[in-house]
């Protein structure tokens, strides 16, 4: 009986020792590139249902603008984000790291015209607390705003 005994404790004792396989905070790249995608989804249904504070808060820091002008540019914007599988095809995600991937897609945008237009780009997403979001001047692009062209003014020569 003894030796029972002692084995049982040297047993408990080994396994007590052998660290657990546990879930690190880190993912997959498969997990990564699934949950970007989502994530950019996400941004999209939020532009096209008018959420715009709550668009604005997936976006990345670095706009001028505040939270109001971003949404007055959207909300007047001529065109949006399609609906359901038009909203995003083709989608390849390069995974950089655990906070940072680059998405191409073929994005389906609903204007004043008729049907979807699409554009196949890429988008660099960045990861902040935990959600996905993208640049500002990405968002404006899809919507079809231009940056304004400051026009160089001739120097005028007095004769």
């Amino acid at each position: 009986m003894r030796p029972l005994v002692l084995l049982s404790a040297v047993l408990f004792v080994l396994i007590s020792l052998t660290p657990a396989p546990a879930k690190t905070p880190y993912l997959s790249a498969d997990e990564l590139q699934g949950e970007a995608q989502r994530g950019f989804g996400e941004i999209l249904d939020l532009w096209r249902d008018g959420r715009y504070d709550l668009l604005y808060d997936r976006t990345i820091a670095g706009g001028k603008g505040s939270k109001e002008q971003f949404a007055r540019k959207l909300a007047a914007a001529g065109k949006k984000p399609a609906c359901c599988w038009e909203k995003m095809q083709e989608v390849k995600v390069s995974v950089k790291n655990d906070y940072t991937v680059t998405l191409k897609a073929k994005v389906g945008m609903e204007g004043e015209g008729a049907g979807t237009d699409y554009v196949t780009r890429s988008f660099r997403l960045q990861k902040e607390d935990g959600v996905w979001c993208i640049s500002q001047s990405d968002i404006f692009s899809l919507a079809g705003e231009r940056k304004k062209k400051h026009s160089k003014s001739k120097k005028r020569t007095d004769q």
